[in-house]
C-alpha cells in the first residue's frame, strides 16, 4: 500500500503528457466553442485545432515545470472559501 501512495505523489496523472485538470479544462472549453463557431458562423475548424494544440503545448510546458499543477488548482479551490474566525484577527485563520 505504501508503494501506491508514493507513486501517486511522485507521479501525478497526465493526459497527453500534460496535467489532467488544465488539459481537461482546455478541451472542455475549446471543443464546444469550435463546434458552435462551425455551426453558427461557418468558421474553419482548422483554426481551433491549431489553437487547441498550441494551448496544450503551453500546458505541457507548464506541467513540466510544475508537475503538481492539477493538485495546486484543486487546493486553491478548497482554500478560497471564506471562513469565520473564532477570535478577532485579520484574515482567514482556518480554525474549526
Amino acid at each position: 500500500m505504501r508503494d501506491m501512495i508514493l507513486k501517486a505523489v511522485a507521479q501525478p496523472p497526465k493526459l497527453f503528457w500534460g496535467p489532467v485538470l488544465p488539459t481537461a479544462i482546455n478541451a472542455g472549453i475549446q471543443v464546444p466553442l469550435m463546434f458552435m463557431a462551425v455551426g453558427v458562423g461557418s468558421v474553419n475548424p482548422l483554426l481551433f485545432v491549431v489553437s487547441i494544440i498550441s494551448c496544450h503545448i503551453a500546458i505541457v510546458l507548464a506541467g513540466a515545470k510544475e508537475p503538481h499543477l492539477s493538485t495546486m488548482i484543486q487546493a486553491f479551490g478548497q482554500t478560497n472559501k471564506v471562513s469565520t474566525n473564532l477570535y478577532k484577527e485579520r484574515g482567514n485563520k482556518f480554525e474549526p
